[in-house]
């Protein structure tokens, strides 16, 4: 399923049109990138929880020129389902 399908998806459950369900959508993600963004955890209660986690500096080989290639340390991105979301999809 692809952003288009899933939009349309929601709209008919929601009864939205799908332009709404569109506008919900990008405020959903927009809101979530912000939050994280500004150091901040969202935890939704039945569905999961994002947040930023810190990557540790690495070594890694350029796979072009076979070189190591230092990777400097960061932050990535990362969602968790919760439990309850876990034994729905089971």
């Amino acid at each position: 399923m692809n952003k288009k399908e899933f939009i349309k998806a929601v709209a008919e459950k929601a009864n939205f049109t799908q332009k709404d369900a569109g506008i919900a959508f990008e405020a959903f993600a927009t809101t979530i990138a912000e939050t994280l963004k500004a150091g901040e955890k969202i935890s939704i209660d039945g569905f999961g929880t994002f947040e930023m986690k810190d990557r540790a500096a690495r070594e890694g080989i350029n796979p072009k020129t076979k070189e190591k290639v230092a990777i400097p340390a960061g932050k990535s991105p990362v969602f968790k389902f919760g439990a309850s979301f876990k034994n729905i999809v089971k």
